[in-house]
């Protein structure tokens, strides 16, 4: 998962500050890279490096990042790598200078590169699937470009970039959600057919004229003191050209809404609201029902407390206190200089956080029956420590709930879930995997009520995207050959050896150091 984010300013107003401060709102989807990039006049100033947002950008970089329009990105990698030239965004400088930011996974990247490489005779330096992306975009764009126009100017027409977009479209498949800047003219953001990668707009209205903004999430929006528009819609492109008008097009066929429903257990922070879903409330919902099942199944429960796994674990332990009619306590403080292990590259390293990272507080623990809650179990490394924490400073029994249901499947759309065989729950039971992570008893939501309760916000949706849940891929076209791949590709020994050096070529970048 990556976050991204967009903004036209006024006519002379830098907007760099503004890309940082939303860039480190959503530096909880990637933690691995960070870059920004500017067009001042029709010239591109970028600065990309790995590490956080603010290890990333110094003074001299940000005093560098001139112009009134503007993209970002927070990068954590899908298949492993974490190669420096690999952070985003890429640019290339035909026709006009593209710059492109992307949020997702392409799942026919290798047909694409191919076609990339023998039709069109393009170079691409990295193995990521937005340098495709963006080249496929050029390329398009490229074939279209004799007659553009935008707003008076003789050299770019919107239908072109709106042409272009669509021909995207009909190229590549899977999830994703982009942002890109054509130099001297404007932004671009598109958002895929299913709409399984979120896209939000807002706008600010000021004496000067109006600003625009788009995201990955709302919260990026309203942080910076804009006002949210809508979600962009699937399939639906939208341009905002320098000078600050705004063109919006359906270029997609029309196909079912599936916005991923793990953005609602995991991801998204609790704050934005994710296709018209308060990702906050979708988590309330989640603890409710969850609590409803375990009564119904366990109504002589013996539990005396319920303690959250921080953070994305304590929206539901809330709810799920208040319908269990029990206490809610803090039993963990975190230490919030670790990052997330979810999106560690590699088992060791993440085996290595969770202690690290979570320090339990005896008292909440000493003589109880606990009820730990989480969002989800995936690896099941963090739940098995943590179980053994609790344990350690005295409590008598642990349970654990999960607000998600098993994750069984591979998530191909752009999250960086492991290989199938490191998934706790491959080839298991409830029981068998509540033995393996050491609960007393384990619960898990199920799938039927996780959509049900999540849609509750928005009942226009109708279907998610809940692959990881149920293996049925929404684009239709994965097959056991390409989850093989994925596999090699995502398994702890492959990442590991993915680490790659950071001085692999970073051509694009302006300022290295």
């Amino acid at each position: 998962m990556c976050g991204i984010i967009g903004i036209v300013g006024r006519q002379g107003h830098h907007v760099n500050q503004l890309l940082y401060d939303g860039l480190t709102v959503l530096q909880h989807r990637g933690q691995d890279a960070a870059g920004i990039l500017t067009d001042t006049g029709g010239n591109f100033r970028l600065r990309k490096s790995n590490g956080l947002v603010s290890d990333v950008f110094f003074k001299r970089h940000m005093m560098r990042l001139e112009g009134n329009v503007g993209i970002g990105h927070v990068r954590y990698p899908t298949a492993g790598s974490s190669s420096r030239a690999e952070a985003q965004p890429f640019y290339v400088n035909s026709p006009y200078g593209i710059a492109l930011a992307h949020n997702g996974n392409l799942t026919n990247a290798d047909e694409l590169s191919l076609m990339l490489r023998d039709e069109y005779m393009r170079h691409i330096n990295t193995s990521s699937d937005s340098e495709l992306l963006l080249n496929i975009l050029a390329v398009e764009l490229g074939q279209r470009s004799k007659a553009l126009k935008i707003e008076g100017d003789p050299h770019m027409n919107i239908e072109t970039v709106f042409g272009a977009v669509s021909a995207v479209h009909d190229h590549i498949r899977g999830g994703y959600a982009c942002v890109s800047v054509v130099a001297g003219y404007g932004l671009l953001a598109f958002r895929d057919p299913n709409g399984i990668r979120p896209l939000i707009y807002g706008q600010r209205i000021t004496d000067e004229g109006t600003e625009y903004i788009v995201a990955s999430e709302s919260v990026a929006i309203t942080a910076l003191g804009f006002e949210v528009v809508r979600d962009v819609a699937p399939g639906e492109a939208i341009f905002i050209s320098s000078s600050g008008h705004l063109f919006t097009r359906q270029c997609a066929v029309a196909s079912a809404y599936s916005p991923c429903i793990f953005e609602h257990v995991y991801f998204a922070r609790p704050d934005s609201v994710i296709d018209g879903i308060s990702v906050y409330q979708a988590r309330r919902n989640q603890g409710q029902r969850l609590a409803e099942r375990l009564l119904e199944s366990w109504p002589d429960h013996d539990i005396d407390v319920v303690i959250p796994i921080p953070d994305s674990g304590r929206i539901a332990a809330l709810q799920m206190a208040k319908a269990l009619d029990l206490p809610y306590r803090e039993g963990f403080v975190k230490n919030r200089y670790v990052g997330r292990t979810f999106i560690m590259p590699g088992q060791a390293l993440r085996e290595k956080s969770v202690r690290r990272k979570l320090n339990a507080i005896e008292h909440e623990f000493l003589g109880k029956n606990v009820l730990l809650v989480d969002d989800s179990i995936v690896r099941g490394t963090t739940s098995a420590q943590i179980i053994e924490m609790a344990r350690d400073v005295g409590a008598s029994k642990v349970y654990f709930a999960s607000a998600a249901p098993p994750v069984r499947h591979p998530n191909v759309y752009g999250i960086d879930m492991p290989a199938v065989k490191e998934f706790i729950a491959d080839g298991k039971t409830i029981d068998e995997i509540s033995a393996t992570i050491g609960s007393d008893k384990l619960f898990y939501q199920s799938l039927e009520d996780l959509v049900d309760v999540t849609r509750m916000e928005n009942p226009e949706i109708t279907v998610f995207d809940s692959s990881c849940f149920d293996g049925e891929y929404i684009t239709g076209d994965i097959d056991a050959a390409y989850l093989q791949r994925l596999n090699e590709a995502r398994n702890d020994g492959a990442k590991g050896m993915n680490h790659m050096d950071d001085d692999v070529i970073g051509m694009h970048n302006d300022e290295e150091n």
